[in-house]
């Protein structure tokens, strides 16, 4: 006797052991798999053998994201290396025409301010709190007085014939500093305000050569912030599409761990109350609607907006209302509306549904169809309960009662729908929401 009760995990349970393992927890904590009539234990030891799972895989993904460096922060190194390349090439310029330049030692010095700035930049930029604004504002006047500055230190005759500023190209990384923090139109304002610059220099203004440089800074203003942009938005996709792919493996993982243990027991409690009758029955109802939700939830996909359009598949929130006595149908093709429809159109049929689980009856059935057509997005709430006489909800919104106006109708006014309820006593109600396509 003393031996059986050992073996077993519960009254009529017989487990089958692996040697060495005399209790339920050196199975939980060992890599054996065994057999078993009951379920609850097995639920209890995977819950166990998912939070070590958990533990393991949440460790892995820390270091793995520490490995991760963003997108905008590699930018920022390119920027970073170009200010660097294009100061060497300016250094060697200078040097190599010293000779010719009105004054030299205004070459040497403006070559020092190029190098501390690069540096100063260079480190700031590292940081995101360094890419502020006016440090960016700053980078350009600093690139523009640079090239205002090549009118005292090199000769007029250079200047006239079409010698380079005393920066050269080296003033363009300022302007790729303001594509990376602002896009497109930022560097092309960027691009201006140092082509500015060079009129000021040349004391010439749309002459062939000042035009072409000006189409060359804002096409290196303009497309950078084009691609700056482009990769930012790809990384974002990636990166949702990353969060999406990772959300349906764990929700699979997850169903895989309770499938055998939570679920099967709220079944289980739900025909036992069924068959038991009384309280127990309305105990097996509870079981049921549970177990209806709780597989709803690990089964249904993700209601993240997509990254391309911002919408919605408003089935993914609309699907987990279902229970035992709410009936769903939806669509077999995605049902796509804005964020914000979306939201109000699930808040406002999750409303509807509670309404018809708390007033329509312990009896009463719903039924929740979900429809798409060239007029917009229906859903329909409809159920068998005992329903009320008209002018009822005037009558509440008169005293102050607000609930199905707000959480109902409100909601759906505010993104440009209709919400009509229609109700008779013994004949049910029904809930339409409609909203138009955007």
């Amino acid at each position: 006797m003393g031996s059986q009760t050992k073996g077993t995990v519960g009254p009529g349970c017989p487990v089958r052991r692996p040697p060495g393992a005399s209790s339920v927890e050196a199975l939980a904590q060992g890599p054996w798999r065994w057999r078993q009539r009951d379920v609850a234990p097995a639920g209890v030891l995977a819950i166990q053998a998912a939070a070590r799972v958990d533990v393991r895989r949440g460790r892995q993904t820390h270091r793995n994201c520490r490995n991760v460096t963003p997108m905008s922060s590699q930018l920022w190194r390119a920027v970073a290396v170009y200010r660097l390349v294009t100061l060497a090439y300016a250094a060697i310029w200078i040097l190599r025409d010293e000779s010719y330049f009105a004054h030299p030692l205004g070459g040497f010095l403006a070559l020092a301010v190029m190098a501390v700035w690069t540096i100063a930049t260079v480190a700031a930029y590292s940081r995101p709190a360094g890419r502020n604004r006016w440090l960016i504002a700053a980078d350009v006047a600093v690139a523009t007085i640079l090239i205002i500055s090549t009118r005292w230190i090199d000769t007029a005759y250079r200047i006239d014939h079409g010698a380079p500023t005393i920066p050269v190209i080296w003033v363009a990384s300022s302007i790729l500093a303001c594509a990376v923090a602002g896009g497109p139109w930022a560097g092309m304002a960027g691009a201006v305000v140092v082509w500015f610059g060079d009129v000021i220099e040349r004391r010439e203004f749309l002459t062939e050569s000042l035009i072409a440089g000006l189409v060359l800074l804002l096409v290196a203003g303009g497309v950078g912030g084009y691609v700056v942009r482009l990769t930012l938005r790809a990384e974002a996709a990636v990166d949702q599409a990353a969060r999406r792919e990772a959300a349906i493996a764990e929700r699979e993982r997850i169903a895989r761990g309770i499938h055998d243990s939570v679920l099967q027991v709220l079944a289980l409690v739900s025909s036992r109350g069924r068959e038991i009758g009384g309280e127990a029955a309305e105990l097996g109802v509870l079981a049921a609607e549970q177990e209806n939700a709780l597989r709803s939830l690990v089964s249904r996909d993700t209601a993240e907006p997509d990254t391309e359009t911002g919408m919605v598949d408003v089935r993914s929130l609309v699907e987990p209302l279902s229970g035992s006595r709410i009936t769903i149908s939806c669509p077999a093709t995605p049902v796509m509306v804005p964020h914000t429809a979306a939201r109000a159109l699930s808040g406002a049929a999750s409303a509807a549904v509670d309404n018809v689980r708390r007033h329509a009856g312990e009896s009463a059935r719903g039924w929740v169809l979900v429809e798409n057509d060239d007029s917009g997005v229906r859903i329909s709430i409809r159920d068998d309960g005992r329903g009320f006489v008209p002018g009822r909800l005037a009558a509440a919104a008169s005293t102050g009662r607000l609930g199905v106006s707000h959480s109902i109708v409100g909601r759906i006014r505010e993104v440009g729908g209709t919400a009509t309820i229609t109700s008779r006593p013994g004949q049910g109600t029904e809930v339409e929401l409609h909203v138009p396509q955007p």
